[in-house]
């Protein structure tokens, strides 16, 4: 029982040492072709203006063309950035977070932890199908009953599926929608010792229908590799109720493939 819900918790550490060293790989990556592209660029501007001596009208048009060479070649370098970045057919995500859940009709609600997986097929431009599976873990409050259980810990799993589409494309920023549906299995008797859940106001273990729309922000480390931060509403019918959850999942994109022209 005490195993499940550490397993859960364990999941932040690890999940920022990842976020970290990916950080840290991609940014010294990408900070020498930079580098080595504004030194050509002052290099060559610094050459045009000693080789040329002219009236100062000229000098000054001259440094005007030389500035706009220059912006010209970084607008093209950012737009070969966001076409490397957008043009990969699939993304795979992973990542952990937190949701507020109400485990029975008559009890509060109680956060858990979570931890999340995915897989996304843009195969139409920005417009892409995901896959999800996601794992909760949790320990509710029962009233005082004469069955003497007041902790129990609890867990659910979802498996969803649905549309996504990329909304806006940057060099740094990526703004994505989903909606999501599925079924969910809920496990609300694990920690009371084989009592029925039921009889301490904890809804029954059963699979019921799960729906989360939502809209998760990418801040790209690299064309490959991004660090995401999703909101999460998760709709849920557990014991013939409805449980309208909140929460968020962050974690870390991996990107690979290409899409078809």
């Amino acid at each position: 029982m005490y195993f499940v819900k550490r397993r859960g918790y364990l999941a932040y550490p690890v999940l920022a040492l990842a976020i970290f060293f990916a950080f840290t790989i991609a940014r010294a990556q990408d900070a020498s072709p930079q580098q080595q592209t504004e030194s050509s660029d002052q290099t060559q501007t610094q050459s045009e203006s000693q080789a040329q001596p002219q009236t100062p009208e000229q000098r000054v048009e001259m440094l005007r063309k030389a500035r706009a060479r220059v912006q010209a070649r970084r607008e093209a370098r950012v737009r070969r950035i966001i076409e490397d970045t957008y043009s990969h057919q699939y993304e795979v995500y992973f990542g952990g977070g937190y949701l507020r859940f109400r485990p029975g009709h008559s009890l509060q609600k109680v956060t858990e932890a979570d931890w999340n997986v995915g897989i996304t097929d843009y195969f139409h431009g920005r417009l892409g199908a995901t896959a999800d599976a996601r794992g909760y873990y949790g320990t509710t409050f029962t009233y005082v009953n004469q069955y003497q259980v007041f902790s129990p810990s609890i867990s659910q799993y979802t498996f969803m599926a649905g549309p996504t589409y990329r909304f806006f494309e940057g060099q740094h920023w990526g703004w994505n929608a989903y909606v999501l549906a599925g079924i969910g299995h809920g496990n609300f008797g694990t920690g009371t010792g084989g009592l029925p859940p039921d009889l301490i106001g904890l809804y029954p273990d059963s699979n019921a229908f799960n729906m989360t729309p939502g809209v998760s922000v990418d801040y790209n480390l690299g064309p490959g590799l991004a660090i995401r931060l999703s909101s999460t509403y998760l709709m849920s019918r557990y014991g013939g109720d409805t449980q309208n959850n909140l929460g968020f999942n962050a974690g870390v994109v991996y990107r690979f493939g290409r899409q078809k022209k």
